[in-house]
């Protein structure tokens, strides 16, 4: 286990270069490591502090969304107290990070990519394709409505095939991002067995989408979303069920091969 002092001498400051409501609830945080830092690979995160007093005592985790020119960004979405505080940090503020955590994406060589975000799962899966652009992933992206898709113009400046999709039709192909790829598996001229799918988003959404992959002999990685406490392995109060027993999210993922995953 690592040490609380390890810990510790792994903490740096960030300065905040931007922290941006991109819509409702939903914000862009630009930060600027004191030092440089490692380059992360996607699916990674970082613990973050929300501000500099000790309510709430807890960093909270958060997927790399993009890296450039040494700069971090975040992706994230209000949800309590925590990022609550978060999005009313301003410009020229620092706040503490520890990273990068957990293991990332090893992207396939041979089989063609399908990168599949739900909703916030579009963080980390941006950094993802913006990376890998070069191999020509195919991008299904949903959402809810047209005003809760994020990122639809700088997803378009990728360059890469992208369907976009959304519950209700608003923008789009109508339908969940599962029901959406399913279509477009049925519709291509490779089998189902030749493609490899990288993912991020909710247990509602991964959960079909596991059974599905494993129905058709589809190899599927996640980036899992889960609580977290330490961010290092320490607390244990992250694991999920897989066939080879329990898994930290925060060490041994957060990135899983979702085939391997035991749902409730």
């Amino acid at each position: 286990m690592r040490s609380l002092k390890y810990v510790l001498n792994k903490i740096i400051k960030a300065k905040i270069q931007d922290n941006r409501k991109i819509i409702d609830r939903h914000y862009l945080l630009t930060l600027e490591p004191s030092t440089a830092i490692t380059t992360p690979k996607p699916g990674q995160f970082y613990m973050l502090s929300v501000n500099n007093g000790l309510d709430p005592l807890l960093k909270r985790p958060l997927s790399v969304h993009n890296f450039l020119d040494g700069k971090l960004q975040f992706l994230y979405r209000v949800v309590g107290k925590g990022t609550d505080l978060l999005s009313s940090r301003v410009t020229g503020e620092s706040i503490d990070i520890l990273g990068p955590l957990g293991n990332g994406f090893t992207v396939s060589k041979t089989k063609q990519i399908i990168l599949l975000a739900g909703g916030l799962g579009i963080a980390p899966i941006y950094y993802l394709a913006a990376s890998i652009a070069g191999r020509k992933p195919v991008l299904i992206y949903g959402a809810g409505t047209k005003e809760t898709l994020i990122y639809r113009d700088q997803i378009k400046n990728l360059g890469i095939e992208t369907v976009i999709a959304t519950d209700d039709g608003s923008y789009g192909k109508k339908g969940n991002v599962v029901t959406v790829l399913k279509k477009y598996l049925k519709d291509t001229s490779l089998p189902y067995t030749d493609h490899i799918i990288y993912t991020c988003g909710s247990e509602a959404m991964l959960k079909p989408l596991a059974e599905f992959a494993s129905e058709h002999g589809i190899k599927i990685h996640a980036a899992m979303e889960q609580n977290m406490a330490c961010g290092v392995g320490t607390c244990m109060g992250c694991v999920v069920k897989t066939r080879k027993g329990l898994k930290r999210v925060c060490k041994e993922g957060p990135v899983f091969n979702l085939n391997e995953i035991e749902w409730e």
